[in-house]
């Protein structure tokens, strides 16, 4: 469905250069499970968790502040269990933050492997594993250049891990979310299926509320507009894509406040 008319619309031309310098200074990047799948199918890709990484590393290495909120999808999935099954909702959701503990902890072995210091805040009680989710400290993790994965969704049933990215963001004061996932932006229709669909270069948030659009949940996104956080929606699977929306190339859907 075409989104309003003062909403930008584009095909999928290539990406302006940068100059190489972040435009960013500190990031929430969303990581769905399903992405650190890779090729498999099911569980963790190790040699897509290490490309995840290397990319992590370059954009630590330009100086920004990096945090990722990671996905459980690739191991358990508590709203689909719960609709498929009949399992209770709720311990179905904590059974997926469970999930997404053991995804940090897989992304932190790999970036530490590069030589990336890193540190896992859970927002469920996992002492063995992961410290707390902490703000203070977890923001003190970032002045000192450690990568930090927040794991453990909100800590509550029924938020989805995009909620958890929109949240920290606002709490740690990052200046954009990006959405990795496995096309290349928002478009008027799906590509896959409409080959005359158009990507949209830049969206409001309004617009994506409005029209329900499957960029992030409503509640991930309303906390993103109130707190002026945007959001970048581009493909993980272009290698060096991150680095390339962290220097502020034309990569994805940028989704403001106004366009």
């Amino acid at each position: 469905m075409p989104i309003m008319a003062k909403t930008k619309r584009t095909g999928t031309p290539a990406s302006r250069p940068s100059d190489g310098t972040a435009k960013y200074k500190r990031i929430v990047l969303k990581l769905s499970g399903e992405a650190l799948q890779g090729k498999l199918g099911f569980g963790i890709d190790p040699d897509f968790l290490n490309n995840i990484a290397r990319q992590i590393k370059d954009i630590r290495d330009l100086g920004v502040q990096v945090t990722v909120v990671v996905g459980g999808g690739n191991i358990f999935r508590g709203m689909a269990t719960a609709s498929a099954t009949g399992m209770e909702r709720a311990t179905a959701d904590y059974m997926g933050m469970l999930a997404t503990a053991i995804n940090g902890l897989a992304l932190q072995d790999a970036l530490e492997r590069q030589g990336v210091a890193t540190r896992v805040q859970t927002a469920i009680e996992i002492a063995k594993v992961a410290e707390p989710y902490i703000r203070r400290r977890a923001i003190r993790h970032l002045e000192k250049g450690r990568v930090v994965i927040f794991v453990g969704g909100t800590g509550s049933p029924f938020f989805t891990t995009d909620t958890t990215a929109a949240l920290r963001a606002m709490e740690i004061g990052a200046d954009v979310v990006l959405k990795a996932t496995n096309v290349d932006g928002v478009y008027t229709a799906d590509p896959a299926k409409d080959r005359q669909a158009k990507r949209f270069e830049t969206l409001s948030f309004f617009d994506v509320l409005k029209k329900e659009l499957k960029v992030m949940d409503a509640t991930a996104v309303s906390l993103c507009m109130s707190g002026n956080v945007p959001i970048i929606i581009f493909n993980l699977h272009r290698a060096g894509n991150i680095k390339r929306v962290v220097c502020g190339e034309q990569v994805g859907t940028l989704v403001v406040n106004r366009t």
